[in-house]
């Protein structure tokens, strides 16, 4: 299989993910290769003329500090190889490294391509190095990026050490990761909602177009919409006029979400096919700027963090009507056998511990402040965190909507429905899916393994969802 080439364009999170998981063998084009010859020739000769960032002069507060020396790139890749002592997981590392030659290849960096093809070279041996987190705020991720100029050996030479850590590209990897993660979750938070939606009879008429048409917010209308395709044809009563907020407000919670992960792929999708070098090689001059600042992107993943919370939020009130019979017409905490028996009591719970660590992990980050290098640097974006954050909150979820998806199969299978009786809904087949793969027993006992497989169960669902919200329309 020939390796895929990378051009500094066109290149979306969902392709850099695959790329990255599938360990796909990748190359410099040649159009790319040309473009940083140019740029790499363009910034030798104006450095002979004027200064240039980090590369005739210092850093940070140093920047009016002149340097000829030619070993200023290698004591600024070794004093700024400073991190902490936590590893970046390796699909970050691959994914990353391959962010950056994508990155380089748009040609603003004024790098030679051989630093570039040496970068391949690491992704292509599966040869990665070791980067660790720490120090990266959203303004560069500067130690993990010298980490790997000091893995590059001799072709990052006194010039081009700068130029290689002007980048995010280690957040953007975790950002893509999340953005997929976030994608895979919104895509099966309506098959649980459906779920209950039949557990608790609730009354499509949230769902009717026209309702959505009244108040036509994106994400609300397509998660309306992917309800309907799961509930039209249902043969159940509404048990009532009007349903808990948990389902009638279900597209209007939801919808943000989806929203915010279009933001997120946008923001993203530019950012990894940018030339956000510091400073720019832009024609035949050298621009010094502020693209390095992150703040599209951590903007974009707390405003989705922030909109997670709420749907895990009506998530757990979801599970709270489950085990109340008067909304489900069924037993207290949907316990079978001698009385006083528990159920699943213990689910709302677990939803609960879940539901306060996607609290903890929703807190914005762009709410930090910093003063660095003597007040040379005086902003950040917090990025990086909330990239970490943002993968916290995630796994959270999956714990709440698990308890949700456990708590709802166990009603409709102590109601006595089966997928035949919801015929010809298109909620069927998923209900047959999740009756096949959790444990029928009713009797009080540890759910842990429950939970467990319905973890795994939301994983599957997930894969085998055609549609990525933030890729259609």
């Amino acid at each position: 299989m020939e390796p895929v080439e990378l051009t500094g364009a066109g290149l979306s999170p969902l392709e850099a993910v695959a790329l990255g998981q599938r360990r796909t063998a990748v190359r410099l084009s040649e159009v790319a290769r040309k473009r940083m010859e140019a740029s790499a020739a363009v910034v030798a000769e104006v450095a002979g003329r004027r200064p240039v960032y980090g590369r005739t002069t210092g850093v940070g507060a140093n920047r009016d500090v002149l340097t000829s020396d030619p070993e200023h790139g290698a004591r600024l890749l070794g004093s700024h190889s400073t991190t902490g002592t936590t590893s970046y997981p390796k699909d970050v590392v691959r994914l990353g490294l391959l962010i950056r030659v994508n990155q380089l290849a748009a040609g603003g960096s004024g790098l030679d391509p051989a630093v570039a093809d040496a970068i391949v070279g690491l992704l292509n041996d599966d040869d990665l190095p070791d980067l660790h987190r720490g120090g990266a705020i959203g303004t560069g991720d500067l130690g993990p990026l010298a980490e790997l100029g000091l893995a590059l050996g001799d072709v990052v030479d006194g010039t081009s050490a700068l130029p290689l850590l002007s980048s995010n590209a280690l957040t953007l990897a975790e950002c893509c990761l999340a953005y997929v993660e976030a994608g895979t979750l919104i895509n099966v938070v309506p098959l649980v909602g459906a779920l209950s939606h039949v557990a608790l009879r609730g009354n499509a008429e949230v769902y009717d177009v026209r309702v959505h048409e009244a108040r036509p917010q994106p994400g609300q209308v397509r998660v309306a919409r992917r309800m309907r395709g799961l509930l039209d044809g249902l043969p159940l009563a509404p048990a009532r006029v009007q349903d808990p907020f948990g389902l009638r407000a279900f597209a209007q919670v939801l919808g943000p979400a989806v929203d915010h992960s279009d933001a997120l792929g946008n923001s993203v999708r530019i950012d990894i096919n940018a030339a956000a070098e510091n400073p720019l090689v832009a024609g035949d001059t050298v621009l010094h700027n502020g693209n390095w600042h992150a703040m599209p992107i951590a903007l974009a993943l707390d405003s989705l963090r922030l909109s997670l919370h709420s749907v895990a939020t009506l998530s757990t009130t979801r599970v709270a009507n489950l085990v109340d019979p008067d909304y489900t017409g069924l037993s207290r905490f949907l316990a079978s056998g001698a009385a006083a028996s528990s159920g699943v009591m213990m689910i709302e719970y677990v939803a609960h511990d879940a539901l306060a660590a996607v609290r903890s992990a929703a807190q914005p980050a762009t709410l930090g402040t910093a003063t660095l290098s003597r007040g040379a640097e005086l902003h950040a974006s917090f990025a990086p965190q909330a990239a970490v954050l943002t993968a916290q909150l995630l796994d959270a979820l999956r714990e709440v909507l698990a308890s949700e998806l456990v708590t709802a199969v166990r009603a409709i299978r102590l109601a006595g429905l089966t997928p035949d009786d919801l015929a010809p809904a298109a909620v069927g087949p998923w209900l047959a899916d999740a009756l096949a793969a959790l444990p029928a027993s009713l009797a009080d006992r540890s759910l842990r393994e429950d939970l467990e497989i319905a973890r795994g169960l939301l994983t599957q669902w997930g894969d085998r969802q055609v549609e990525h919200p933030a890729e259609s329309g």
